[in-house]
């Protein structure tokens, strides 16, 4: 394959990833992972200002690999909210750089000061 062809394919997978970014719903909020604590539990800081323990739910145990540093979607749990939630979904870089330059993790700049 030519160098074009190829360089041209990795940019239509990138503007592919770009345009099915998925954004919080409902209660649903932006957090950075602090902290693994093991058996699929982490420490998460939310952008809601509340620090929760959330897992990951059975159904995504193979899929999502966290790091401490990644940017998440949490969902609080319906009872005891404001300390635990499940991970949903976990961003690219690539994700993460565009939501920047469009604004939605306006918040993030602020929070990773201190």
């Amino acid at each position: 394959m030519s160098k074009k062809k190829e360089e041209q394919q990795r940019q239509d997978k990138i503007q592919q990833e770009i345009s099915r970014i998925h954004l919080p719903r409902g209660k649903e909020t932006f957090g950075i992972i602090e902290q693994r604590l093991g058996g699929s539990r982490m420490r998460v800081r939310c952008l809601d200002s509340k620090t929760r323990v959330c897992r990951i739910p059975g159904r995504l145990t193979r899929k999502l690999w966290v790091r401490e540093g990644d940017i998440v979607i949490v969902e609080p749990w319906e009872y005891g909210g404001d300390e635990k939630g499940d991970v949903i979904y976990k961003y690219t870089p690539t994700q993460i750089f565009f939501l920047k330059k469009k604004g939605q993790l306006k918040q993030l700049a602020d929070f990773e000061e201190f």
